[in-house]
């Protein structure tokens, strides 16, 4: 199952209606809670049908996410977008490939949509084909916290031990952005009024979620090993009997089977 509800209730905004949290320790707003609340008696009518069947002792639930919205604190929320402040795809229009939104002047040849820039939580940059990237993450550098409340900046070297590197094949991956520009803690790029947080970049509210496995069998305990979501697909195959080895991904990346369960 997949639900929106948390989601959509941490960015709440709009028409005086206030989602989100109270402050940086994550109290929720009475909106807030409404979703969680919403979200544990959907669980629950899904443990108590497991129950009614008999299958409970029999079912691994796993209970996490893809991602989390930046700020948790919305005391530090700070939106920057079109018509109300400056944000990296304008600081380098110039250097946007033909056709973008923020380089309208300029047609696309051959009626091609460019990448251009994607931000929300975090600004991602795709430069127009010979464009310099040291010049663009220069005129990043010269806007500045100030300007778009700038928090670091990836390019070259420190973007490839993430990411392939960018470009065209055989030796890039058109993938793989020019430049990402992740922000302060709690600056979000867009020009809507209906939001207060956004997913998508780097921050610590971003990218660590809940993680909560349960079965009848388990003895409850608190893992305090850092684990990663896609050690999720190798421990439903395990589960189920099946080999985690056999995906490409786990030959390829190692991905381990997550710690402190006795899966058999």
């Amino acid at each position: 199952m997949n639900f929106q509800a948390v989601s959509v209730g941490q960015k709440l905004l709009e028409k005086g209606v206030k989602g989100g949290y109270l402050d940086a320790a994550g109290t929720p707003t009475t909106k807030m809670m409404d979703e969680f609340v919403f979200v544990d008696d959907a669980l629950g009518q899904m443990v108590s049908e497991l129950k009614k069947r008999d299958l409970l002792e029999s079912t691994l639930i796993i209970i996490t996410a893809k991602h989390g919205q930046s700020a948790i604190d919305t005391n530090r929320f700070q939106k920057l977008g079109k018509g109300i402040s400056t944000t990296p795809a304008n600081v380098v229009a110039g250097f946007l490939p033909a056709g973008s939104p923020e380089n309208p002047n300029t047609p696309a040849k051959g009626g091609l949509d460019p990448i251009g820039p994607t931000q929300d939580d975090v600004s991602l940059l795709w430069l127009a084909p010979g464009a310099s990237v040291t010049s663009a993450v220069a005129a990043l550098e010269a806007s500045g916290t100030a300007g778009i409340g700038l928090g670091q900046i990836f390019y070259g070297p420190s973007l490839q031990t993430m990411f392939n590197a960018p470009g065209l094949p055989p030796g890039g991956d058109p993938r793989t952005p020019d430049i990402i520009v992740q922000p302060n803690v709690g600056v979000i790029y867009t020009g809507s009024s209906k939001k207060q947080a956004e997913h998508g970049g780097f921050a610590h509210d971003d990218t660590n979620v809940i993680m909560l496995l349960s079965n009848p069998q388990f003895e409850a305990s608190t893992v305090t090993t850092f684990v990663e979501t896609t050690q999720v697909a190798p421990t439903i195959l395990q589960a189920l009997g099946l080999d985690p080895g056999s995906l490409d991904a786990v030959q390829k990346e190692g991905t381990a089977v997550l710690p402190g369960l006795n899966l058999k």
